[in-house]
């Protein structure tokens, strides 16, 4: 039996295969564009994921050193010394930033958190300050005071003293920095060196007993006379490890110094948890 099928029924199926044909294309489009958004995403999530992996110190400053001996300030050159710590994040931070630059996010993140304070302690609130003790007593995470940090708010919670220096005078020239305790992981590979520093600090300094001295030094004078001092101290307090380092006015290139920069970074990696 033959059927006969009109002009309309006969183009409906191609109709309809037509409409399959375009429909099929755009799922086809839609499934590129999605398979296209989730590479991006993953590779978004292997970016963070890496970036995660990466250790995090945070180079803190109050940003008053001279800007013709600091262009960047002294974390900038901090910063710049440790860009070949391998498998670090390094950060520099502000009081002039937003949450005096240390949001919870970043803070929660740091391994080690380098400290360069100097006119402005007071500025520092104290609810942040009680979050970078916290963070170094309970999670382990480093901290490193310089120069006039021994002053700072976190440096002189951390130790329970006044942190005061017998002497602040800016009566020297150059200071001889010697390796009391070579074997000490913030000494490695640091020998001898003199840099240009013209405000010495005199002993006694009072802080607890340190559990290291690592580096001592002797200050030059104007006219002639010397002066020696502890330069580099390391303690551990609660689960956290903290180091001083006494070198580092501001009116002196000091951060430049190769040898500082080697004891910057043998310091954020002795510092960092395990």
């Amino acid at each position: 039996m033959v059927q006969e099928f009109s002009r309309r029924e006969l183009l409906v199926p191609g109709a309809v295969a037509a409409a399959g044909l375009v429909l099929g294309v755009s799922l086809s489009a839609e499934g590129a564009e999605k398979a296209k958004t989730e590479k991006s995403k993953t590779k978004k999530d292997k970016g963070k994921a890496k970036a995660e992996a990466n250790r995090c110190v945070v180079v803190w400053s109050e940003g008053t050193a001279p800007k013709e001996i600091y262009p960047n300030d002294i974390n900038g050159a901090i910063v710049e010394g440790l860009k070949d710590l391998k498998g670090w994040d390094v950060v520099k931070a502000n009081l002039s930033d937003p949450d005096q630059g240390l949001p919870e996010a970043l803070l929660n993140r740091a391994d080690v958190l380098i400290w360069w304070g100097h006119k402005k302690h007071d500025e520092v609130k104290d609810e942040l300050v009680g979050k970078i003790v916290k963070r170094v007593k309970e999670n382990g995470m480093g901290f490193i005071a310089l120069h006039s940090s021994h002053f700072a708010k976190p440096n002189k919670k951390l130790m329970g003293t006044a942190c005061t220096w017998k002497a602040y005078v800016t009566d020297s020239t150059t200071l001889k920095v010697t390796v009391k305790s070579p074997e000490h992981p913030i000494a490695k590979g640091v020998k001898e060196f003199t840099i240009q520093h013209g405000e010495r600090y005199s002993d006694p300094y009072a802080v607890p007993t340190p559990k290291a001295v690592v580096f001592e030094g002797v200050a030059t004078l104007k006219d002639g006379k010397t002066d020696p001092s502890q330069v580099g101290l390391a303690w551990e307090i609660g689960k956290g490890k903290v180091f001083y380092f006494q070198a580092g006015h501001e009116t002196n290139p000091v951060f430049f110094d190769v040898n500082i920069r080697k004891i910057m970074s043998n310091a954020v990696q002795w510092a960092a948890p395990k």
